[in-house]
């Protein structure tokens, strides 16, 4: 944690944070609020997936050729994010993507074909992806300069605000149509980005921890030219980690809700609730996430929490009724909820913000490709068989995470 007595200078027509604690805190408080907000508009828009699937007549199919779009829309914004980020400003570009994924969930509810579904969730696509990338970017350099592993947290406030945004779907998916209910989305989106967004345009970025600082500590980065390479590929087994857990996510934010409707006939508000539960329990495990690690370290508690996950899955994939599905639902959360930021947190340990953005595009084009996947299963085989997908990659991650454990030791995750 930096003392008291430094300040870093304030970029030209910003004002200067008063102290660097205090800065520190506010851009803790305003980048919670961004990644809460993403979670609260994005679990808006799942909720209300059934609805719109019969808006359109889309079959499971067709439903998951456009839900592949929002992988398309994010994954060509990803690859330009960190330019952005770059050219900009990964506080600038964090608020306009915030206010653009606000503007664009609006869109679904407005399509009666699944092709005009799909080319608005592009634009759907593009606003979330982006947002991910430039908010995690933000966080990266908030984390260095504190000095903590407060990474779950922020993945928390996510879960907090999917929670929230499903919980309110449950409420009024009886009450209110589709169109109005994510126009008050939009509305809460654009608010929460302008209050959050003063601060982040207004407090300049922390700066990188000194040299000396960092090049004493191999685990948070700093590998000599001999240990570039195995670094890397280390980079890229957190970021199959991340793969495999964010999958499980993104089937869980996009069928859930269907899964409950269809095959087990449950009423709207009930399958709207179903996210809900698994976005609470993940939210609970993310939130004690830092004193987990602590106690277990980073290999324990991303085997336990795959082991874990893969168990819930099945549960909640294959339980015959609404309640143990919710149970799986609610178990599979708690076991997703670390594997995530532990894995992105290592790889920029690894490597530094590099490690972090190969990591972070692995993870959420698994989060973003998983529903479309499931959407493929569902039609050769059943909902309930494809969601044990979910199940077979926390397993998997579980594996990879116990099978490198020497390698990743160092560093407290």
């Amino acid at each position: 944690m930096p003392t008291s007595n430094k300040t870093w200078t304030a970029i030209p027509g910003k004002r200067a944070a008063a102290t660097p604690e205090r800065a520190l805190s506010q851009l803790r408080a305003a980048l919670t609020v961004f990644f809460a907000l993403d979670g609260f508009v994005f679990a808006g828009w799942v909720a209300r997936i059934p609805a719109i699937k019969d808006q359109t007549g889309a079959s499971a199919g067709a439903l998951g050729l456009a839900l592949l779009c929002v992988s398309v829309g994010a994954t060509a914004t990803m690859m330009t994010a960190g330019w952005l980020c770059r050219r900009f400003g990964s506080h600038a570009t964090t608020v306009a993507l915030a206010v653009l994924l606000s503007l664009s969930v609006t869109l679904p509810p407005l399509t009666h074909s699944a092709l005009a579904l799909g080319l608005v969730l592009l634009v759907f696509g593009t606003g979330f992806g982006g947002l991910n990338v430039a908010m995690n970017s933000a966080a990266v350099d908030l984390i260095a300069a504190l000095r903590r592993p407060v990474m779950p947290s922020f993945h928390a406030a996510f879960s907090l605000g999917g929670m929230a945004g499903a919980g309110l779907g449950g409420l009024i998916a009886d009450h209110l149509s589709p169109t109005r209910h994510l126009a008050l989305l939009a509305a809460v989106g654009l608010v929460l980005a302008a209050a959050a967004g003063r601060t982040l345009l207004s407090v300049p970025p922390p700066p990188p921890p000194s040299p000396p600082e960092t090049a004493t500590r191999p685990a948070d980065g700093a590998s000599t030219g001999a240990r570039r390479g195995p670094a890397r590929r280390l980079v890229a087994v957190f970021g199959l980690i991340a793969l495999c857990t964010a999958y499980g996510e993104g089937a869980m934010a996009d069928w859930a809700a269907l899964h409950l409707d269809q095959d087990l006939d449950a009423s709207a508000g009930v399958a709207a609730a179903g996210y809900s539960v698994f976005a609470l329990t993940m939210a609970i495990g993310r939130l004690s996430g830092t004193t987990l690690l602590e106690r277990l370290g980073q290999t324990a508690t991303l085997t336990a929490g795959g082991a874990t996950a893969a168990a819930g899955m099945l549960l909640g994939a294959l339980a015959p009724t609404v309640w143990l599905t919710l149970l799986g639902f609610a178990v599979t959360g708690l076991g997703l909820a670390n594997l995530f930021p532990v894995a992105i947190a290592r790889a920029g340990a690894l490597t530094g913000p590099s490690g972090v953005a190969a990591a972070s595009t692995l993870g959420y084009g698994g989060m973003l490709l998983g529903p479309p996947a499931i959407g493929f299963l569902t039609e050769w085989l059943s909902l309930p068989a494809a969601l044990t997908t979910v199940a077979a990659l926390a397993a998997v991650a579980a594996v990879v995470a116990y099978a490198t454990r020497n390698a990743a030791r160092p560093g407290p995750g």
